[in-house]
């Protein structure tokens, strides 16, 4: 008798059961949605923030429901009733709220609570499908220019204070480095130690009266090389933060000159992500410049935070290093006061220009300020009558922390002065994934089309459909009381095969459902390789009972041959494809593991079902 022990069917049962429940909650549809949070990871959205977003959406007359703010208070989110409406909700609360907002447009989960509350979430959809969202970002060349010319002009500086060669040496307003010295040995000397230090540079030499000049500019070549690494450290940064927001399937690529395009499919939180990916968050330490400093060697900067009681301080013009230097982070807590700090560590270069510096500045105060690139939007009415948005990005430098050096800093130290936790922990983040060679702007935000998505999930579920109608109507014709287990196995294939891409949060896209339309003939394969070898043995006149066992126990090697063949190439297409070949990579490779699974085990227990507890004399095969 082919009879299975209770315990296997019973985890049969219990892996169908699995896969009922986790594929369940792709059957709930999101609603468009759209999502709001404050430029710091620290803000809070209040009830009066979210009056404001319900009155404008009132005023135009679009619909909306289930507006809510999360937990933390960190965030809100509005549900709207056509997805056709995100992009007009989306300006008008921007405008509502004014600047210091993220107004983002997302897709909220409609999974009930019973379902989530035991991990059932629905499967991300890439965004050939649904549910992700494309940025267009902007790099500002232009001051990644001014940064290295600032770069160059303190390094010129120190260069020139090390070898005692006394001059005055100032950045232009055109971004030349002009030095004026007594002499003519002084400004010869000063021109060999920056060849000597920036052959890059192009340095010429002028007189006037009795004072001495040369002039250091950056070269055309040079400034196309600094522009062309700005965009490329932006496009490994941008990588790097999109990696630490954990999204599935990512897009992230150059574009002509200085663009990037960011693609982001099956991002719940598209706020957070609109707001990590456009910080510039830069750091920059300098010191706190002397009371006799001269004017045109130091600057003022307010503080972030008002805990230091002033409004400001002045810090030299010079910069110690900036969190290019950083090499990681870690958020944390300062275990005398209970406030957040950053704990962080420098590269090599980076810590021993600190070093240097603090070792001969004790006792004197050293100040981080913190970068961020921000946007003033103006609303101006043109003759027409049409309304103009106008964006101006600017850079904001605010002091977070001004201590004192009571000895020489090395490699790692800490940073605090922070509002809060969440604070700290996305300043960590920011920093860890590296920092932006130069700012950028979003010069386009948008999701999917709701009519090419739901035309590429029609066709797609509709190819399935009509793969799995033609497979099984071949499998009954054929095969009858066999082709019945076999097309139940093959069922239950793609409900396991869809429950583990939820649990993965594996991103479906269109060849990823090809992946799956794929995978139904081959497990049906393993079904007709069984089946023919149970044929086989009732031709050499082995009875009903032996030629069941017969045809499962030695078609098992042929199927795991076959199958870990393709798994292998499954994996090596995953190893080495991007974006749409890694889709179907991913369906593939777990469908080859369901159907095995189904097709030896599932459709095994079927038939015993049927003919295992009894003597029969024939089988419908």
């Amino acid at each position: 008798m082919n009879k299975y022990p209770w315990w296997k069917n019973a985890l049969i049962l219990v892996i169908v059961a699995f896969g009922l429940f986790y594929a369940a909650p792709n059957l709930y549809s999101p609603d468009p949605a759209i999502q709001i949070s404050g430029e710091s990871g620290g803000a809070i959205i209040s009830e009066v923030e979210l009056q404001k977003v319900t009155k404008a959406l009132e005023a135009e007359g679009i619909e909306h429901f289930g507006e809510s703010i999360s937990e933390k208070g960190n965030s809100a989110l509005v549900r709207l009733k056509d997805r056709e409406q995100q992009l007009t909700a989306q300006r008008l609360i921007q405008r509502a709220l004014g600047d210091g907002f993220i107004v983002a447009l997302n897709l909220a989960p409609t999974t009930p609570d019973w379902l989530t509350a035991w991990g059932g979430q629905p499967m991300k959809l890439g965004l050939d499908l649904s549910g992700g969202v494309h940025f267009l970002l902007e790099v500002d060349t232009d001051s990644a220019i001014v940064g290295r010319q600032e770069f160059y002009s303190t390094g010129i500086k120190r260069a020139l204070r090390q070898e005692r060669i006394r001059g005055l040496v100032q950045l232009q307003d055109n971004g030349a480095i002009e030095g004026r010295f007594k002499s003519e040995e002084l400004r010869d000397r000063a021109a060999r130690v920056i060849r000597d230090e920036y052959a890059e540079l192009q340095v010429t030499k002028t007189e006037e009266g009795e004072d001495y000049f040369l002039r250091a500019v950056i070269g055309e070549q040079t400034r196309k090389e600094i522009e062309n690494y700005a965009v490329e450290q932006n496009l490994t940064t941008l990588r790097n933060r999109v990696n630490e927001l954990g999204v599935s399937e990512p897009l992230v690529q150059r574009q002509g000159k200085s663009r990037i395009v960011v693609e982001l499919p099956g991002i719940q939180d598209t706020a957070e992500a609109k707001r990590i990916l456009g910080k510039t968050a830069n750091l920059e330490f300098r010191l706190e410049a002397r009371y006799d400093a001269p004017a045109s060697d130091r600057q003022y900067f307010e503080f972030r935070s008002d805990r230091y009681g002033d409004a400001g301080a002045w810090l030299e013009k010079d910069i110690v290093i900036t969190g290019e230097r950083v090499s990681n982070a870690q958020a944390g807590f300062d275990q005398q006061t209970g406030q957040a700090q950053v704990n962080i560590t420098l590269d090599s270069e980076g810590g021993t220009l600190m070093h240097r510096i603090t070792r001969h500045n004790i006792n004197r105060r050293l100040g981080v300020l913190f970068i961020e690139r921000k946007t003033r939007t103006t609303y101006v009415e043109t003759a027409s009558g049409e309304e103009k948005v106008i964006k101006t990005p600017y850079d904001e430098k605010r002091i977070i922390s001004l201590a004192t050096i009571r000895d020489a800093l090395g490699v790692q130290f800490r940073i605090t002065g922070l509002d809060s936790p969440a604070e700290a922990a996305e300043l960590a983040l920011l920093l860890r994934a590296g920092a932006l060679a130069a700012p950028i702007d979003f010069v386009e935000e948008r999701t999917v089309g709701p009519s090419l998505g739901a035309e590429n999930i029609k066709q797609g579920v509709l190819s399935v459909q009509i793969g799995l109608a033609l497979v099984a109507a071949f499998m009954l014709l054929y095969y009858r009381v066999f082709g019945v287990a076999a097309v139940i196995a093959l069922s239950v294939n793609i409900v396991l095969l869809i429950a583990v891409m939820s649990i993965l949060s594996a991103t479906l896209t269109l060849p990823g459902i090809a992946g799956i339309v794929l995978t139904v003939g081959m497990a049906v394969d393993a079904n007709v390789l069984i089946f023919a070898r149970i044929r086989e043995e009732l031709a050499n006149r082995a009875s009903p009972q032996q030629a069941i066992s017969a045809g499962f126990d030695r078609a098992f090697v042929t199927i795991m041959d076959a199958n870990i063949t393709t798994l292998l190439v499954a994996i090596i297409l995953y190893a080495v494809g991007t974006g749409p070949v890694k889709g179907f990579a991913v369906t593939l490779s777990i469908g080859i593991i369901t159907s095995m699974f189904t097709a030896l085990m599932g459709t095994r227990s079927i038939i015993n079902l049927i003919y295992g507890g009894r003597r029969v004399n024939k089988l419908a095969i």
